[in-house]
């Protein structure tokens, strides 16, 4: 991936670009769900194998949408850092329902799916 992006929000409108099917952002929705899961079971349980397991599950099925659903290369490999942000802002924007506004904000219609 040879883009440059110069800001973030820049990268942001890329980043949803390449995740639009909503089976593509459930995927990694139940990711990020299992990499806290991970990270709270290695606390709570002192267990800190869960802390290897947490990016391995979550990248795991984040992963799996890019190259089986939606059939593209995961922007992680090329920006780590504003990927994992942007994964974070993507599961928020989830939870709280305000997802798809997101998408019809950047001028991007969502993709509808049975799953």
């Amino acid at each position: 991936m040879a883009m440059n992006f110069r800001s973030f929000e820049e990268f942001w409108s890329f980043y949803v670009s390449q995740h639009s099917k909503a089976s593509t952002r459930r995927w990694h929705f139940a990711g990020t769900v299992s990499a806290l899961l991970c990270f709270l079971l290695a606390i709570l349980l002192g267990r800190w194998i869960f802390l290897l397991l947490g990016p391995i599950v979550g990248y795991g099925l984040a992963w799996y949408s890019h190259f089986f659903v939606e059939g593209n290369i995961p922007a992680t490999f090329g920006y780590p850092l504003w990927s994992f942000l942007c994964d974070l802002k993507m599961f928020s924007l989830m939870l709280t329902g305000r997802m798809d506004r997101e998408i019809k904000r950047l001028g991007k219609r969502p993709i509808i799916q049975a799953f």
